[in-house]
């Protein structure tokens, strides 16, 4: 919405009706400038299924021709840049991020929820049903207990600048008849996914806190779950044949089960395959699962870019704390095969999951020392405009790359009003240095020429505020 500010020298207007116009202006600037919390629902629909007080799987039909609609309490989150919804009633989920520049979704939601893996033995509950979003997991791995289950919401800060909230539960609960390799009993953990979304930013933060109250340290896991399919429709969020994993690894390994994802090589040391050729969704043969090998080793962001609009989300994180990425999709099928998901549950599953734990491998458990604490903060950045992430903190994501011909750069500001400066430098020679207005809605792009005979082999990036604090820093070898 766009307000033009009244002439108040024309005759026109009062005095008391300018002053109704501009307090209307000031209202309308406040709240492009502020972030609102307010309340909804959503609704969802699965086939007709029960279960039993421990949610065991109890009976149901899977055919989808019985359909039943679940309505859930949202809560949401605005800004001038994204609309975020909230369902703690539901294993304590972001359901939904979308980028208002651009109005597309960012996160995976099933259609229609399809028990599945009943009695297999690789859930927790032995069967599991998707939904979507974001979520925590704990305090084992493959979903854990808490994905179907109410979590405490409470409203933390609430000002027009930032709001934050927070969903909470405690692992205290056990099923009788979880498969053998899952914990047995309740681990007493506490666990706190804290949200929240400031005015002037163009991403969502969140921290996810894990508590051990009692006096003796417990075997756990917490994998952070991550269902993503950025630059969707948000009426019907998938992923496309264009989407990328965006992770700065260069190997990973996959289960036994899932050897059909291994490409045969192993340069990258035994039983480990090069990430390049999975990184592509279409490269996916089939579901299965792949884990950064040997793990994160401390690189601090990951996500997905759809190369069909080139839009894209970036969780940033230190993984030094979740040096676990866990990668899995339904493989490529699931989109080429794609059909009216009312009709058949094995297909229309279309999205690339991606998975932060402590620990580098499902069942691999971690330990939570008595009366200790673990705290891991992350942020949810939307992309638009690049290819690439090379560098990224909680300012700035960059894809930054240099030949002999020039060097080019791609950037996204999570603080869009913020005013930049950019230099780029080869040696003590000045390549680019201007100040740049961030571009929420496209994204940034500078090229810039390399002179013949400069010295040095490295092209340095800096971005900072006009008044010169530094926002990110960053180097490439020049090609």
């Amino acid at each position: 919405m766009t307000v033009h500010a009244p002439s108040c020298t024309r005759a026109l207007f009062s005095v008391a009706v300018l002053s109704a116009i501009c307090a209307f202006q000031a209202a309308v600037y406040a709240a492009s400038d502020s972030v609102s919390l307010s309340e909804s629902t959503i609704s969802w629909s699965t086939v007709k299924y029960a279960t039993s007080a421990e949610n065991g799987f109890v009976s149901g039909s899977l055919d989808k021709k019985t359909i039943v609609d679940r309505t859930f309490k949202t809560h949401v989150l605005e800004n001038r840049y994204l609309k975020v919804t909230l369902v703690p009633e539901f294993g304590g989920r972001i359901v939904s991020i979308i980028y208002k520049p651009t109005g597309h979704e960012q996160l995976y939601r099933t259609e229609v929820g399809v028990p599945y893996g009943i009695n297999a033995g690789n859930f927790y509950y032995d069967w599991l049903m998707v939904y979507g979003g974001i979520f925590p997991t704990f305090p084992d791995a493959e979903h854990g207990k808490a994905w179907l289950k109410p979590w405490d919401f409470k409203v933390v800060k609430a000002s027009p600048g930032e709001v934050t909230v927070s969903m909470s539960r405690k692992d205290d609960s056990a099923y009788s008849a979880a498969p053998g390799r899952f914990l047995k009993g309740s681990t007493g953990i506490e666990a706190t996914y804290y949200v929240t979304l400031k005015a002037d930013r163009a991403a969502l933060d969140a921290r996810v806190v894990l508590k051990n109250p009692q006096a003796q340290a417990v075997d756990y896991e917490y994998w952070t779950c991550t269902t993503l399919a950025p630059g969707s429709d948000p009426n019907n969020p998938k992923t496309t044949g264009g989407a990328e994993i965006i992770a700065p690894i260069e190997a990973y390994s996959t289960p036994a089960w899932s050897a059909n994802l291994s490409d045969g090589d192993e340069s990258a040391g035994a039983g480990r395959s090069r990430f390049e050729k999975l990184r592509h969704f279409r490269n996916w043969p089939t579901m299965g699962i792949a884990y950064a090998a040997p793990d994160m080793q401390g690189g601090n962001f990951w996500g997905v870019i759809n190369h069909d609009n080139e839009e894209g989300i970036i969780r940033i994180a230190d993984n030094a704390v979740t040096p676990g990425l866990k990668m899995w999709t339904w493989g490529y099928q699931s989109f080429t095969n794609e059909t009216d998901a009312r009709k058949d549950p094995n297909e229309a599953r279309p999205y690339v999951e991606l998975w932060a734990g402590v620990s580098d491998q499902f069942f691999h458990r971690a330990k939570l020392p008595a009366r200790g604490e673990v705290s891991i903060p992350e942020t949810y950045s939307p992309t638009v405009g690049m290819s690439n992430v090379t560098a990224a903190n909680e300012n700035i994501l960059i894809n930054l790359s240099a030949a002999a011909s020039g060097v080019n750069l791609q950037f996204f500001s999570i603080e869009p009003a913020t005013p930049m400066r950019i230099t780029l430098k080869r040696g003590d020679a000045i390549l680019f240095s201007d100040a740049v207005k961030a571009d929420p809605k496209n994204g940034n792009r500078i090229s810039a020429t390399i002179p013949a005979g400069g010295s040095g082999e490295q092209v340095r990036l800096t971005i900072a505020t006009t008044d010169g604090r530094e926002l990110i820093a960053a180097e490439t070898k020049i090609k």
